[in-house]
C-alpha cells in the first residue's frame, strides 16, 4: 500500500473497519501517522472516523484498543475450543501435508493405499540399514513425492515421518501451541502445556512393534551420520583399537573393483586385524543366526523367565521420582530466599554463599536424576529390541537367507579378532 501510494495519487483510503486494518494498536497508529505525512486520509467506515481530523487519532486510539481486546477475546476462545477437543481425544491433522492419510467422510484419518506404499518403502529402507540422508536420496531418486507435492526429500523430512507416532495409529496431541494471539508464533510444546496421548485412534501404516524398534534405531543407532548408507556402518568392532569398520573400495577404475571392510584406523593405530569382503561378513552372520535358530525356544524361554524382572524400570522410577520431589524442595527453598533477601537487609556475602551451596545441591540432584532417567530410556529400549529379537528369531527357519531386515533386529555389534574371528552380540545379549 505504501509502495503503491508513492507511485500514485492516493487521497483517501476507505477501510470497513479499524479491526480490519492491523493486528494491533501500535501498528494502527504507526501506518496511520506515516499516510497522514503525506497527506493520505483514511476513512473508517464503520466507526465513521477520519484520520486527517482533529479528533481522528484519539478515536482510532480508543477503537483499535477495543479491537485488539476482542481480538484476544476471540484468540483465548479458539484456544480454549481447541484444547478441550484435544482432551476429549478428538484428533485434528493437516491433511494437506500429510503422506498416507485421507480426510474421511466423519472427518477422521482414512488410509490412502498409494501413498501408504511411500511411507512402507520409507521405513523399510531406513530398516535395512539407511540414514535418513540415505533414505531421502533414495526417495528423490525414484520420483516420490514429498508430504509437500515437492521432488526433493530432505533428510528432516524423512525424520518428521519415521518418528510420526500417527503411523502406528496412535495421535499426540498438542505437540505445539501459540505463543502470541497478535504475531500467531507458534512454538514447540515442551512441558508448557498438556499433551494428550490417544492409542488406536486410526488404522495403523506401519506396525506398533516396528515404529518402535524404528525409534530405538534412531535415538541409539549410528544412523545420525549423514554418510551412514550401508547395514554394515557402524556394526564391525575392531578389537585392537575398539574402532568401527568401514568401507573401502579397492581397484576402483578396473574390472577387478570391490568393496571391502576394514578397521578405520588400521593405519592410524597398525591394527593387526583383517579386512572382509561384505560376503564373508554375510556368510559369518548367518552361522551364527543358525545356531540361534537351534536354540530359539530355549531362548524364548530365559527371555519370558526374566523379562519382567530384567527390563523392569518400577524401582528407577521411584528414585526418579524422589529426586524430583528433592529438586522442587530445593527449588522452592531458593525462591523463598531470593523473596526473603529482597525484603530483608542481610549479609550479602553470606547470602551469596548460601545461595551458591543450594546451587550446587540442585545441580547434584539433577545430574542424578538425568542419569536415572536416561538408565529408565536406556531398559526400556533393550527391551523393545529383544521382544523384536525374539518375534524375528521365531519368525526364521534354518533355511532363512541373509536380509537386511533380519541384520537389523537381531544383531547389537559384531566384534573383529586378530585371527580373523568374528563374534557376533546379539540384542538379547548372546555372543556367538
Amino acid at each position: 500500500m505504501f509502495s503503491f501510494s508513492n507511485q500514485t495519487s492516493i487521497y483517501v483510503i476507505i477501510t470497513k473497519s479499524v479491526s480490519r486494518f492491523a493486528r494491533n494498536t501500535v501498528d494502527t497508529l504507526t501506518t496511520v501517522r506515516k499516510l497522514k505525512e503525506k497527506n493520505i486520509e483514511v476513512w473508517f467506515e464503520k466507526e465513521n472516523i477520519q484520520t486527517l481530523d482533529s479528533k481522528g487519532e484519539l478515536l482510532i486510539t480508543i477503537m483499535s484498543s477495543l479491537a485488539q481486546e476482542e481480538s484476544r477475546s476471540i484468540s483465548e476462545n479458539c484456544t480454549w475450543g481447541q484444547r478441550k477437543r484435544f482432551a476429549d481425544g478428538k484428533v485434528t491433522v493437516p491433511f494437506r501435508r500429510f503422506l498416507g492419510y485421507d480426510r474421511g467422510e466423519d472427518g477422521n484419518l482414512v488410509v490412502n493405499p498409494e501413498e501408504a506404499k511411500s511411507v512402507k518403502l520409507l521405513y523399510g529402507l531406513f530398516l535395512e540399514g539407511r540414514s535418513c540422508y540415505g533414505v531421502a536420496k533414495e526417495l528423490t531418486a525414484r520420483g516420490i513425492k514429498t508430504p509437500g507435492g515437492k521432488d526433493t526429500w530432505s533428510a528432516q523430512s524423512v525424520r518428521s515421518i519415521l518418528t510420526n507416532e500417527k503411523y502406528k495409529g496412535d495421535a499426540l496431541l498438542q505437540k505445539s501451541f501459540t505463543v502470541d494471539f497478535l504475531t500467531k508464533k507458534k512454538k514447540k510444546n515442551e512441558g508448557e502445556i498438556p499433551q494428550y496421548y490417544v492409542k488406536n485412534n486410526h488404522e495403523a501404516i506401519i506396525e506398533p512393534e516396528t515404529w518402535d524398534f524404528v525409534q530405538t534405531l534412531l535415538e541409539h543407532d549410528y544412523r545420525k551420520s549423514k554418510n551412514s548408507v550401508t547395514i554394515f556402518s557402524g556394526k564391525l568392532k575392531c578389537e585392537d583399537c575398539g574402532d568401527w569398520y568401514g568401507s573401502k573400495v579397492w581397484h576402483s577404475n578396473s574390472k577387478y573393483k570391490r568393496t571391502i571392510w576394514q578397521c578405520n584406523s588400521k593405519f592410524k593405530k597398525k591394527c593387526q586385524t583383517p579386512h572382509f569382503t561384505e560376503d564373508e561378513i554375510k556368510d559369518a552372520f548367518m552361522k551364527a543366526v543358525s545356531i540361534l535358530i537351534k536354540d530359539r525356544e530355549q531362548i524364548q524361554a530365559n527371555f519370558q523367565a526374566i523379562e519382567s524382572i530384567a527390563y523392569s524400570t518400577k524401582e528407577l522410577e521411584i528414585e526418579r521420582d524422589k529426586l524430583y520431589a528433592e529438586m522442587e524442595s530445593i527449588s522452592q527453598l531458593m525462591e523463598q530466599a531470593i523473596q526473603n533477601n529482597a525484603r530483608v537487609a542481610l549479609d550479602q556475602e553470606k547470602y551469596n554463599q548460601e545461595f551458591d551451596e543450594m546451587v550446587e545441591r540442585f545441580n547434584r540432584v539433577k545430574e542424578k536424576y538425568d542419569a536415572i532417567n536416561e538408565k529408565i530410556e536406556d531398559k526400556k529400549t533393550r527391551h523393545i529390541q529383544a521382544g523384536r529379537f525374539i518375534k524375528t528369531l521365531l519368525a526364521e527357519d534354518e533355511t532363512t537367507t541373509f536380509s537386511p531386515l533380519l541384520w537389523q533386529s537381531l544383531l547389537d555389534y559384531a566384534k573383529v579378532s586378530r585371527d580373523g574371528k568374528i563374534t557376533f552380540v546379539f540384542r538379547n545379549g548372546v555372543e556367538i
